[in-house]
């Protein structure tokens, strides 16, 4: 080891604890411990401060997968979660998925504490390890047709008889719903479960797409930027152009005199 300590430029110890993976990282900076550069000594800091963010990170995704063990057992557990409930335009998109208890998908949470990037990355690792995953929209017409409730308990039933599981719990983000047996909500949950976490990464994937492919479809909108919310340059569109079909008319009645269609 002294050899190699004495014998490596500092730049290049600097390089090698700079990309190491993480379960070597401990392994290299023991190596170096007692080299003398400031540069090295510089570097194996940094790194180690890696180390413990990324050990800290771990320590919370298992706590998400503990909780969902805690609540939901080890029978066939179904997370679920809806994105869209407050926008103006688009879908109602509710996600169902079962994961299992390995391997543990690392950085999952709550989407909206992710990078759009970051999300898709672990929405592709999602599908990829998931036993099921079930989707539903709900378009804006029948949002507007039965009310907000009762289209997002019809959405939560759809996604998950969509997983074609017969689950042994559904665990859901926020209130009661009583939209499903077996049905246990949890405040926070897109924060605390990793089942429920999953789906809302999938559901806001899944309907940030479609909002995008709906914005080459109505142009002018914003609606690949504001996704469908109401954001100022969205609201100015609506009082300019009038409503899209895939516009909740209920819910535009602050920025328009009269609803016309598009």
């Amino acid at each position: 080891m002294a050899n190699l300590t004495s014998s490596a430029s500092a730049a290049h110890v600097a390089a090698l604890l700079s990309s190491a993976d993480i379960d070597d990282i401990q392994t290299i900076a023991d190596r170096y411990r007692d080299d003398p550069r400031i540069q090295v000594q510089k570097a194996r800091a940094v790194a180690l401060r890696r180390l413990e963010r990324e050990r800290l990170e771990r320590e919370r995704v298992r706590a998400m997968y503990e909780m969902q063990t805690r609540l939901g057992g080890r029978g066939v557990v179904i997370g679920v979660d809806e994105v869209g409930r407050g926008s103006v335009a688009g879908p109602l998109t509710v996600c169902a998925v079962c994961l299992p208890p390995t391997p543990i998908i690392w950085g999952v949470n709550d989407s909206k504490r992710l990078s759009a990037a970051k999300r898709q990355k672990l929405a592709a690792r999602i599908e990829r390890i998931a036993r099921a995953i079930g989707i539903c929209h709900i378009p804006a017409c029948d949002i507007d047709r039965c009310g907000m409730g009762a289209a997002l308990r019809h959405a939560v039933r759809l996604a998950v008889a969509d997983c074609g599981l017969e689950p042994d719990c559904v665990l859901m983000d926020g209130n009661p719903l009583g939209a499903v047996e077996r049905e246990r909500c949890v405040v926070h949950g897109d924060a605390l479960v990793a089942s429920i976490a999953a789906a809302s990464i999938v559901a806001k994937v899944t309907r940030d797409d479609l909002m995008i492919e709906l914005d080459s479809t109505y142009p002018g909108y914003h609606l690949a930027a504001s996704k469908g919310y109401a954001s100022p340059e969205h609201i100015e569109a609506i009082r300019e152009r009038g409503l899209t079909p895939e516009h909740r008319a209920s819910f535009c009645g602050n920025f328009v005199q009269t609803l016309p269609l598009f």
